[in-house]
């Protein structure tokens, strides 16, 4: 066993070289550096290696393979089970690596590993352009990307993955990569919606798209005794709509917020959403019907600045303050009786904070052929996803129980399946083929690009793709 001497003495070497700053337990902003998005996550790494370049991710790589020590990959750290970080072992955080290069002419955006989606909306809105990403502005791109990547232009343009041209990674034995359709075109098959378990992505080349500077959205909070009936008037419309719309329908509490009158704060509502992707006038009459439903209480409807959609629900949601838990079930429908169980699941939400939100899909998304990509879930019509928020440890049980039975009584109306990057704390993590047959090519072939690329699972918390136990006996034969 190595002496703590010799142990220090090695990171002394590794630091001689590392452009970047590598922080240790004593160090004053150890706490700083170990915090991931979820305040609940509260892990302990031996350090943390912030690198500024290529070099730097190669470095860590290596040292942490040498040392045989546990790796985590943080980009945005918004990954609600903190697979960003972990118990003893190494933290290799990005964060600093979140530069942007825009030719929008080409309409190509290349991004640093360590971006967020508020560096990509700000660098491309310059010129009316937009990658299809989340919706919460400080969620991490590398994240969103690996694992496929839901946001408001989804049935417009797809998933964020779709719109991926290209990667530089590094892999588990530190070489560099380059990714694409024409070169190491399987490990960017798996890229796309596999997760981040193939390398660490330090650069993401994605293709932009026109959309201008503002759209039409709908955005109408009504009272909960009126929650049946909305989501059913949501479901009608978004069933027939156009690509250009995508929308949720969300069960929530008024926030306490100064932006919502103070008698309503905690008041559960039902919230209809659409967003046009297109036209802003086109927009606001398609959009109409859904904005005449109702006597709502809140109506924040109209045209909307992609960047103010981008960040308007990130106020709800800042890292490290609250607890979180976000959980996920695709729907077969959204029928009658989908839509009762879903509405009366409210009064028993064990915090008013806590929202659940079903997503239209379809689209773009499900226009790419189910094996083109990684990703596993296109001809899903519908997700439902829940996102808990509270702040008291003691609740803890009280409220993953809640969101763990919630998806369970769901399954009746799903076909077993969740959404890679709302995983729970991990439960959901792992491949499961024997619930989902069809998905039996898709697991194989991750594994087996497991194997080449990472056969002693270096990268062991991302996303949970395992190698084989013949490739973690003799080492993997690599790709030369």
């Amino acid at each position: 066993m190595e002496s703590e001497t010799e142990n220090e003495n090695h990171i002394d070497e590794f630091e001689s070289g590392f452009l970047g700053d590598l922080i240790r337990p004593e160090d004053s902003g150890y706490d700083d550096a170990r915090a991931v998005w979820n305040g609940m996550i509260d892990k302990r790494p031996d350090l943390v290696a912030r690198c500024q370049d290529v070099a730097d991710v190669i470095s860590a790589v290596e040292f942490a393979r040498d040392r045989d020590l546990l790796v985590a990959v943080r980009g945005g750290g918004h990954n609600a089970a903190g697979l960003g970080t972990c118990d003893d072992g190494i933290v290799i955080d990005l964060s600093p690596i979140n530069w942007m290069d825009v030719d929008p002419d080409a309409r190509r955006v290349r991004v640093g590993g360590g971006a967020t989606w508020r560096d990509v909306d700000h660098a491309t809105q310059a010129f009316g352009l937009a990658v299809p990403g989340g919706v919460v502005s400080h969620t991490g791109v590398a994240g969103l990307t690996l694992g496929g990547g839901y946001g408001h232009l989804r049935r417009q343009y797809g998933l964020t993955c779709d719109n991926l041209v290209s990667v530089d990674l590094i892999t588990a034995d530190g070489r560099y990569l380059a990714a694409s359709e024409d070169e190491h075109s399987d490990l960017f098959w798996a890229v796309r919606g596999g997760g981040g378990t193939f390398g660490i992505v330090t650069a993401f080349e994605f293709e932009a798209h026109p959309i201008g500077i503002e759209l039409a959205t709908v955005e109408t909070w009504h009272p909960i005794e009126d929650a049946t009936a909305a989501f059913e008037v949501w479901r009608d419309f978004v069933e027939t709509a156009p690509p250009e719309v995508s929308g949720e329908a969300i069960i929530w509490g008024i926030p306490e917020d100064p932006h919502f009158p103070e008698e309503h704060h905690d008041d559960p509502v039902a919230i209809i959403t659409a967003v046009y992707c297109g036209d802003p006038e086109e927009g606001e009459n398609r959009l109409r019907p859904l904005r005449e439903f109702g006597s709502p209480l809140l109506d924040f409807s109209g045209r909307t600045r992609y960047l103010d959609l981008q960040q308007g629900f990130d106020p709800f949601f800042p890292a490290g303050e609250h607890r979180y838990y976000q959980g996920s079930i695709y729907l077969d429908s959204l029928d009658d009786e989908t839509i009762t169980k879903i509405v009366e699941r409210e009064p028993s939400r064990p915090d008013p904070r806590i929202l659940y939100y079903v997503w239209n899909l379809g689209g773009a998304i499900a226009d790419v052929p189910e094996h083109a990509t990684a990703f596993s879930g296109r001809e899903h019509p519908y997700l439902l996803a829940i996102d808990c928020k509270w702040d008291d440890p003691e609740a803890d049980e009280a409220v993953l129980d809640w969101a763990r039975s919630f998806q369970r009584d769901m399954d009746v109306h799903s076909p077993g399946e969740s959404y890679r990057n709302f995983p729970g704390l991990g439960e959901t993590d792992d491949i499961e083929p024997e619930r989902s047959p069809r998905r039996d090519e898709t697991a194989d072939r991750l594994v087996e690009l497991k194997d080449r690329y990472d056969p002693t699972n270096v990268f062991s918390r991302n996303h949970g793709v395992r190698p084989s136990e013949s490739a973690r006996t003799d080492g993997g034969a690599g790709d030369e």
